[in-house]
C-alpha cells in the first residue's frame, strides 16, 4: 500500500530535477542575443587616436578598437557594423544610452558606473605634450601658475587634473583636432591625454614632444550598456583568448600605436 507513495515522490522528484534543469538551460543566455541584440554588432569609435580609429590610404580602417570589434563580431556571428563619431564623448553617451553595443575605452571607475566592462586588454601610459620651444622640459613642471593646460573635454583627464593640479588652470578641448589648433595656436601650455594620442598629435605639430614619465596609467577594456552583464562572461573569455592569441599585440603595431602594451 505504501508503493503508490514512494513512486509518487519519485516520479515528483524527478520532475523537479527536470523543471529545474530546463531552467538552468533557459537561463544560460546567447551571447550573440545579448550583445549584438540588433543582430549586428554597433561598434561605437572616434577618429584621431590608434586606440580606436584612423583612416588608412589603402581602404581599410586601422585602430586597435577598430579591429578588437571586427573579431568580436566574426566570433559572435554577426555583422560589423562600425559607428563613428567625432568624439569619444559621444561614443560614451551612446553607450549608456544603448546606441552602440559595444565600445573601445578606459575603464575608469567612474565611467564603471554607467556601463560595464570586460577585463582589460591594454595598458597606456599618461602623459603630456608640449609645443616647439616650451619651457616645460619635465613633469613637474606643468602645475605652475599661469600655465594653462589642455585636456579634451569630460575626458578622464579632464575629471583627474581638474583634481589634482593645484596651480596650472585646465583649458577643455571639444575634440583632439581642435586640442592641436590651441596648442598651435599657444592657448595651452601642455595637452594631456593618454601617450598613444599624444604622439599622433605630435606628428601634426612640427617641433612639439611627448614629455618623458607619466602622471597615470589608462587601461582600456571593451565597455557594454547596463542591463547587458549577461554577455560579460563571453566578453572575459573573448578578451583573455585575444591577448593570449597576440591580437592585442599585432592590433597595436599595424595601429602604430606607441605608449602602450597589452594588458597583463
Amino acid at each position: 500500500m505504501r508503493m503508490p507513495k514512494i513512486i509518487a515522490c519519485v516520479a515528483l522528484a524527478v520532475l523537479c530535477l527536470v523543471h529545474a534543469s530546463g531552467a538552468g538551460l533557459a537561463a544560460d543566455p546567447d551571447p550573440q542575443q545579448v550583445l549584438a541584440p540588433t543582430g549586428r554588432l554597433r561598434a561605437g569609435l572616434y577618429p584621431g587616436t590608434p586606440t580606436s580609429i584612423l583612416p588608412n590610404a589603402q581602404g581599410e580602417p586601422r585602430g586597435v578598437g577598430y579591429e578588437l570589434g571586427k573579431e568580436l563580431a566574426r566570433r559572435l556571428g554577426v555583422p560589423y557594423e562600425p559607428v563613428v563619431f567625432s568624439k569619444n564623448a559621444e561614443v560614451l553617451a551612446a553607450v549608456k544610452s544603448g546606441g552602440v553595443d559595444v565600445a573601445f575605452t578606459n575603464a575608469s571607475a567612474s565611467r564603471a558606473q554607467e556601463m560595464d566592462f570586460g577585463p582589460a586588454y591594454l595598458e597606456i601610459e599618461l602623459g603630456y605634450l608640449v609645443p616647439k620651444a616650451s619651457a616645460i622640459a619635465v613633469i613637474p613642471e606643468i602645475d605652475v601658475a599661469g600655465r594653462h593646460i589642455g585636456v579634451t573635454e569630460g575626458s578622464t583627464s579632464d575629471a583627474t587634473l581638474s583634481r589634482d593640479l593645484k596651480q596650472a588652470a585646465i583649458v577643455r578641448a571639444a575634440t583632439i583636432t581642435v586640442a592641436i589648433e590651441m596648442l598651435s595656436a599657444g592657448k595651452m601650455d601642455a595637452f594631456a591625454t593618454n601617450k598613444a594620442t599624444l604622439f599622433e598629435m605630435s606628428e601634426k605639430l612640427p617641433g612639439s614632444k611627448v614629455l618623458d614619465g607619466r602622471w597615470g596609467v589608462e587601461r582600456h577594456a571593451i565597455a557594454i550598456p547596463k542591463g547587458r552583464e549577461l554577455g560579460l562572461p563571453f566578453l572575459r573569455m573573448f578578451t583573455e583568448e585575444v591577448k593570449r592569441a597576440g591580437l592585442i599585440t599585432e592590433a597595436v603595431g599595424r595601429a602604430g600605436l606607441r605608449g602602450a602594451m597589452a594588458a597583463q
